[in-house]
């Protein structure tokens, strides 16, 4: 059922809660919103799961406040929700966008309640360069980007939605997905991207110390493999699921694999697994 929590005075987030079970949280990238886990949605309730995604502020269901799209306000949306929820001994799974607030949360909230993190094409350590890290994205294309939302907004997620996936994408998806970006508010979608271009995860890395699983793409163009490789490197302990046939959204590539392994993390970390593995 979906339900609003709010998470500072006259700021509510829009939160799905299905299923009974180890509970676990998603968080989406940009601009999207926790919908583009709807498999996923149906998935774990039906093998004994939990599943909680939630709306970041300015997408989806969500409010849109001016203010607030900065990391350290993001981690503390969800933590809002955590609490609000009840939440103690849950799984975080965070793609791209939602991947960088996950690495927040755990650093500025020192792990509150998660057992084990999943960063899906993370947006960590940096989405962008900087003379001090070669990889990712230039920060001038990011300001491209902003550019081409002021000037056409459906364009710019039409053309962002080009390297979403390797593999193309049937017509009625990529309309789907056009759909969920648009949903989101134009100043949620350019002050997130501005908090994109300028934050830095490298020092938050090192905070973790749960069972962290990395999922990443081999061919990821927004995202690229040496930021997955980067943040290993930077968690101790960490391990990395290689999805070599796809693109920066392997739950869309490589949807048998991307399910299936989040499942057996699942039934390996959290000792409550459902009776059987339904896909």
């Amino acid at each position: 059922m979906g339900t609003y929590i709010e998470v500072e005075p006259n700021v509510r987030l829009y939160v799905e809660d299905l299923g009974q079970g180890h509970p676990v949280v998603f968080l989406h990238g940009w601009p999207a919103s926790q919908r583009m886990f709807e498999t996923q949605s149906v998935l774990l309730p039906k093998n004994g799961y939990r599943y909680i995604g939630i709306d970041f502020r300015g997408f989806g269901k969500s409010d849109s406040p001016w203010e607030g799209y900065d990391y350290d306000r993001m981690a503390d949306d969800v933590k809002a929700v955590v609490d609000k929820l009840g939440l103690s001994s849950f799984t975080l799974l965070g793609f791209s966008m939602g991947g960088a607030i996950a690495v927040r949360y755990m650093s500025r909230h020192r792990q509150h309640g998660v057992e084990r993190l999943v960063l899906a094409g993370a947006a960590a350590p940096r989405f962008t360069q900087s003379e001090s890290f070669p990889y990712g994205t230039p920060p001038e294309k990011v300001d491209e980007m902003i550019d081409d939302t002021y000037r056409d907004r459906p364009a710019m997620i039409s053309d962002f939605g080009a390297k979403f996936t390797l593999k193309k994408p049937s017509p009625s998806f990529e309309a789907y997905m056009s759909m969920l970006c648009l949903e989101a508010t134009a100043h949620g979608t350019i002050r997130a991207m501005e908090s994109l271009r300028d934050e830095d995860l490298r020092h938050d890395l090192s905070n973790i110390s749960v069972k962290t699983s990395i999922f990443q793409g081999v061919k990821d163009e927004i995202c690229p493999f040496e930021l997955a490789e980067e943040t290993k490197a930077r968690i101790h302990g960490s391990t990395m699921i290689r999805f070599e046939e796809s693109g920066h959204a392997m739950l869309y590539d490589e949807p048998a694999l991307f399910n299936e392994s989040l499942l057996d993390l699942l039934r390996a970390g959290s000792g409550a697994a459902a009776a059987g593995r339904v896909l």
